[in-house]
């Protein structure tokens, strides 16, 4: 069986949270929501935490509240999935895409330039495999523009940017509880944090049909809501995420032991200088991307591309005239390797992981017809 790229954990106390809230809960709307909320908000450090149904959710109904305008600009790194601009931009907004850096998060020499050529009010600052952004810099910016900031936490839960956890700095934060993130509940869902009222509000709202009474509905809402059970999930998952997080920490640094003097590869940015990584992904870089790729397939270790074709180039955003010049984010692009990280990756598979990694480069198999066989077949996997 090959070594799979994450594991999501569900222990038997999950189960009994589960069956219990099917039991003595109404499956939408039950305790274990409102209580997985101020859990969550406790736990980011904000007033509020308002439970949907996906990260996707989470940014729509932001920038509803937020009350974002047709043709309004909304400033984001390129280098991210595709649902971190989808919400604002279905909603009318204008997407401009930024560069990032070598820390794969937004460079904020690319931010300032778009903002003084387009005057953007909205910012997506992305903590993109649970790496932070430099908080400081982006909210200096943004407060003297007069910028609001939503911050795409979905990869993030749990990561710091000094001593605050992101999801805490801006106007609001997301976050997805996807099966593959950090903590999940068991199926799709998202929350979105804030200290804004009327964010929250506007959220509790529209997550649930644009409802003010039973039968009263005051706005044209979604069906959005949060499901009792997968609320329980995430209550208990909550508990272990900090325990998680110090176990992705500790396999990213026996990566960085490991893999230091591939001089071929490009490590992802250490957690330093008050920047505390969760390690949603371990995501190396290599002109040798595809080729890697399938030696790795052949030696039964799963590996994936967090993201082949970014937002500017995807073809649901050719309308928009986009002629963003992102040379770094074209480069990344082709470049990146997520390789398997999670907490119960046993020392004896990251040996494997790591030393089959190490041959590849030190035995040239790069040049290998076998491998360059089977490169073909794996690439067409990415789109």
């Amino acid at each position: 069986m090959a070594i799979p790229l994450t594991v999501p954990t569900i222990s038997k106390d999950m189960e009994v949270a589960m069956v219990n809230s099917i039991n003595s809960e109404t499956m939408v709307g039950g305790e274990s929501v409102s209580r997985f909320e101020e859990e969550f908000a406790r736990y980011i450090g904000t007033d509020y935490a308002v439970a949907v149904n996906s990260g996707s959710s989470a940014l729509l109904l932001t920038f509803y509240a937020m009350r974002i305008k047709v043709g309004e600009g909304v400033i984001t790194p390129s280098a991210t999935f595709v649902a971190t601009i989808n919400g604002a931009t279905s909603l009318g907004g204008r997407p401009q895409f930024c560069e990032i850096g070598n820390d794969y998060v937004m460079s904020i020499e690319s931010f300032r330039k778009i903002w003084k050529r387009n005057k953007c009010r909205f910012v997506i600052p992305v903590h993109l495999y649970g790496h932070p952004c430099n908080m400081d810099e982006i909210l200096a910016e943004s407060n003297e523009k007069s910028i609001r900031v939503v911050e795409d936490a979905a990869q993030a839960h749990g990561a710091k940017y000094k001593k605050d956890r992101v999801g805490s700095f801006g106007d609001a934060g997301i976050f997805s509880f996807y099966p593959t993130k950090n903590m999940t509940v068991g199926g799709d869902g998202g929350m979105v944090s804030t200290n804004d009222k009327h964010i929250r509000d506007s959220i509790i709202k529209m997550r649930d049909v644009g409802r003010v009474t039973k039968y009263t509905h005051d706005e044209i809402g979604y069906t959005m809501r949060l499901n009792s059970v997968n609320a329980a999930i995430g209550r208990v998952q909550l508990k272990y995420l900090d325990d998680w997080n110090d176990e992705r920490r500790k396999r990213a640094q026996i990566y960085y032991k490991q893999l230091s003097d591939c001089t071929e590869l490009i490590l992802p940015p250490m957690s330093n200088n008050g920047l505390y990584s969760v390690y949603h992904m371990y995501v190396i870089r290599t002109q040798y991307r595809n080729l890697l790729g399938a030696w790795l397939f052949l030696n039964h270790i799963s590996c994936a591309v967090h993201y082949p074709i970014p937002v500017h180039r995807q073809p649901a955003y050719n309308k928009y005239g986009l002629d963003a010049n992102l040379n770094f984010t074209d480069e990344w692009s082709s470049s990146i390797l997520s390789i398997p990280i999670y907490p119960s990756l046993s020392s004896e598979d990251q040996a494997y992981i790591s030393q089959t990694i190490r041959r590849f480069f030190d035995e040239k198999l790069y040049e290998s017809n076998k491998v360059k066989k089977y490169e073909i077949e794996w690439s067409r996997k990415l789109i």
